[in-house]
């Protein structure tokens, strides 16, 4: 059978309504991993809407290069909960090199991601081949679903419930931008753009506004063909990404009370590495308890801890894999990226083309192009056009210091409105990869209601 419903015409008929049905918005890992999940459940029927020919591989895996590498080692990232070998029983079907320490090619992953999709598709599980446009809820009165997904092929797709699956939100761009050097073709406002890298001058320099994973990639891309002309990293504290160690730490455990202040738990942390724990250990078992810790912070605490604790935690959570900091420490050496700390004032064009970025208490400089690489943005101003509209309407609220999008503990937004992987980032601190996207989309799945009672409500 064909599990995939392909592009129809600009105008399509309605699609007929079949009774417990649930729709899946997002192609990436969040989308394909949630879909998978809930048909293992024969009570539902599950549509993933997203305009990828293959679900699976997202924005993450879909659009890196052969030299981009997974962030965590193979062993975290099988897609089934209870089968961690699953990944690399993968891999080694298809003779690839990798044990449970490797750090896999994201494109890799994508196909990984991608296989483990095709083969939960089926009678219960089809991929609607298309972008969603719209969410609105029906008459409370009629029969049958509660929303109705509209898309970019004219169709509307009638379900009980929705699932958001959108991945991260892009970055917003900052304010010192103008408003005609955002329109400039040297500025880019999202790398992970189809195409955005490819104007890029080689023989000029270039900024990259951000120090964290995204600059890493991109530094990574521009350098792929022997560029000579320096590449500049931007960011408030000038702060890469630390390295994974080459073969993983012994695992550590501690004592981790939760508290409503940062102090006892900083501290903790301090006494644990300078009584001689691995910091790479410490950091991994903190991770496994920081939603717990982030909750019972209260929310002046969880201000602090974004405005002064924040990057710290990422370089040393979010970490490069060993090659790729052998790579980035190369390029800093021959002086090809140079990370640098400072606070951006105004970006306008340059009448000899390019962009003249000015830095508190520096001379302005020219770049042939400025690169967004701050990560995901901060709601509602980097909502795209979908999550927009349904904070417009009253459907969902912005979460938390606007880091994502209100739901309850099981992902829940509203009646019959759930959410899975990064918008649930506020309530959840780690909700970006895949161990813990794995764990909330088959939270969601079990938290679904019983048929009946979706028939009686």
């Amino acid at each position: 059978m064909n599990s995939t419903i392909t592009r129809g015409p600009s105008v399509a008929a309605p699609t007929e309504y079949s009774p417990g049905t649930v729709a899946v918005i997002g192609g990436g890992a969040a989308g394909s991993l949630t879909a998978a999940a809930i048909a293992r459940d024969p009570a539902w029927r599950t549509v993933l809407i997203s305009p990828e020919e293959r679900p699976g591989r997202g924005v993450a895996y879909g659009t890196a290069e052969p030299w981009h590498l997974l962030n965590s080692r193979a062993v975290a990232m099988s897609a089934d909960p209870d089968d961690p070998g699953h990944l690399l029983r993968w891999c080694h079907e298809r003779g690839l090199p990798a044990d449970a320490a490797t750090f896999l090619p994201r494109t890799w992953y994508g196909e990984y991601l991608a296989d483990h999709f095709r083969s939960a598709a089926g009678s219960r599980l089809t991929h609607h081949r298309a972008t969603a446009t719209g969410v609105r809820r029906t008459a409370p009165a009629s029969p049958g679903g509660g929303y109705v997904v509209t898309d970019d092929t004219g169709a509307e797709i009638r379900v009980d419930h929705v699932v958001l699956a959108l991945g991260n939100p892009p970055p917003c761009v900052p304010s010192a931008v103008s408003a005609t050097a955002r329109r400039d073709v040297a500025f880019v406002a999202d790398p992970w753009a189809p195409g955005a890298l490819g104007a890029v001058p080689a023989d000029e320099p270039v900024l990259l506004l951000g120090t964290g994973l995204t600059a890493v990639d991109v530094a990574l891309t521009l350098t792929r063909d022997g560029r000579t002309v320096p590449i500049d990293a931007l960011s408030r504290r000038g702060l890469p990404p630390l390295a994974h160690p080459a073969r993983p730490a012994p695992a550590v455990t501690l004592d981790l009370p939760s508290s409503p202040i940062l102090a006892p738990l900083v501290r903790r942390v301090r006494e644990a590495i300078a009584d001689g724990a691995d910091w790479t250990a410490v950091i991994d078992h903190v991770r496994t308890q920081s939603d717990r810790l982030w909750a019972a912070l209260e929310p002046d605490a969880q201000e602090r801890f974004l405005r002064h604790l924040q990057r710290y935690w990422e370089v040393h959570r979010h970490r490069m894999a060993p090659p790729i900091a052998a790579r980035i420490a190369g390029l800093r050496s021959q002086g090809l990226l140079n990370l640098r700390r400072g606070h951006l004032t105004s970006i306008e064009p340059d009448p000899r083309g390019g962009l003249l970025v000015h830095l508190h208490g520096e001379p302005p400089k020219r770049y042939g192009a400025v690169i967004t690489c701050t990560g995901p943005g901060p709601l509602p101003c980097s909502a795209g056009p979908l999550l927009a509209g349904l904070i417009r309407d009253g459907l969902v609220r912005t979460g938390p210091h606007g880091l994502g999008i209100e739901t309850d503990p099981d992902g829940r937004a509203g009646p019959g409105l759930w959410l899975a992987g990064p918008l649930r980032r506020g309530l959840l601190w780690e909700s970006t990869a895949v161990p813990e996207i794995r764990g909330q989309a088959a939270r969601l799945a079990a938290a679904l209601p019983a048929r009946a009672s979706v028939a009686a409500g």
